[in-house]
């Protein structure tokens, strides 16, 4: 499965670097391991009999690979059909369930939306049918030998991979076809967003019923991996829903109108009982970003990490130890769209935060969960976003 989007809510982070591709970074989760010994397992028993066992493993393994391979190719095509629409691209992770390649922004436009949806399955069809033409060419020295069964098992998969991600509902590829469709037709980008999100989560409870039937009434495994797949698309669905009534709300809000400007901001080579005894237990915040000796925010804090810490090892103990890494989905610049950048994060209250940074990278300004939803209430009561005053000269009273 292969899913491309904006909404960090769906995402998964990298823990395996896999390097670059046309400057964009490739990484995989550890869950793709389960993957690949899932493909390789089902390829075996497919190619059973065809050859020695052992040649039957080699070749079966080196399936699941290819196969990974495609996914990587299908995600690829997305993300440089993107970057060429003028949308950034952040990384791609290959996890459990395929393949994501996370956008930093939407698409500018329902053309570019309908561009980006359609690369990846017309890649993986190519790939399909490539497959299916060399296996014609083996066939003819060898018909019965491995290579030719893994060929035709790697092209069926790419086409069933194409179709299905073609099923119109988000976050799959033929939701975001949907989406462009809608949106071209009503000029209603929100309007576009809802009804292919929903389309998810009808489709996602469609999935999770199949997958449980088929577990019940045939005893087939396969049915957890359906049921499975169709909770993350109901969960990836639902919070398309939530993100694109946030859009409605804050519109073309910039981060600076939202965000706590000169924040209270933590040395990585301090320590946590220096932490204790800074100016920061003086005051209401609840998360703090973690910097360089450049000012340059490398990472976030809260207290709950600084309370795992025993207390006879705080004064050894430096903050960068305990520190959660900011993600580049968690850094912004002040003049970007607070949507866009929200959208591409997830903000857990009293834990998360996102990093606002000047022209020379260093922190100006942080944006909690709390900063949003702050904004999304005045937006809905018909205040201005933006707050001067009391709260700006006091750079809030909850920085978390």
């Amino acid at each position: 499965m292969s899913t491309s989007t904006a909404q960090r809510g769906t995402t998964v982070r990298a823990t395996i670097p896999l390097g670059q591709v046309a400057g964009i970074r490739i990484g995989a989760h550890w869950s793709a391991l389960v993957t690949v010994g899932l493909f390789a397992w089902v390829l075996a028993v497919y190619l059973d009999g065809t050859a020695d066992i052992s040649v039957v493993w080699i070749s079966a393994v080196a399936g699941a690979l290819a196969l990974c391979a495609s996914l990587l190719g299908h995600e690829l095509a997305h993300a440089i059909v993107a970057r060429r629409n003028g949308v950034r691209v952040d990384h791609i992770v290959l996890w459990l369930l395929g393949g994501v390649a996370e956008l930093a922004e939407e698409p500018p436009n329902a053309r570019a939306d309908l561009r980006i949806a359609l690369a990846g399955p017309a890649t993986s069809l190519v790939i399909g049918a490539t497959g299916l033409g060399a296996a014609a060419l083996t066939s003819v020295i060898s018909p019965n030998s491995p290579i030719t069964a893994v060929l035709i098992w790697l092209a069926t998969m790419n086409i069933v991979l194409a179709v299905f991600n073609m099923l119109p509902g988000a976050p799959l590829d033929g939701g975001r076809v949907l989406r462009a469709i809608v949106w071209w037709r009503t000029r209603d980008r929100l309007r576009a967003a809802v009804i292919a999100a929903r389309a998810g989560q009808i489709l996602g409870t469609a999935l999770i019923i199949l997958g449980i039937a088929e577990l019940w009434l045939f005893g087939h495994l396969g049915g957890v991996w359906l049921a499975l797949l169709g909770w993350f698309l109901r969960t990836a669905a639902h919070t398309e829903l939530v993100v694109a009534g946030m859009r409605h709300r804050l519109g073309d809000t910039r981060v600076h109108e939202v965000m706590t400007a000169r924040p209270i901001a933590v040395r990585g080579s301090e320590t946590v009982g220096g932490l204790l005894r800074s100016e920061a237990v003086h005051t209401n915040h609840r998360v703090f970003p973690v910097v360089d000796d450049s000012g340059r925010p490398v990472a976030v804090i809260a207290w709950p990490d600084v309370l795992a810490v025993p207390e006879l090892l705080r004064d050894t103990t430096l903050v960068r130890a305990i520190a959660r890494r900011l993600p580049a989905s968690a850094i912004a610049h002040a003049d970007e769209h607070v949507a866009d950048a929200a959208a591409r994060t997830v903000l857990r209250p009293n834990l998360d935060a996102i990093a606002v940074i000047d022209g020379d990278g260093r922190l100006s300004g942080v944006v909690t969960a709390t900063d949003l939803a702050l904004a999304c209430t005045r937006s809905a009561l018909g205040l201005p976003i933006g707050v001067t005053g009391e709260r700006a000269s006091d750079a809030t009273a909850d920085q978390g």
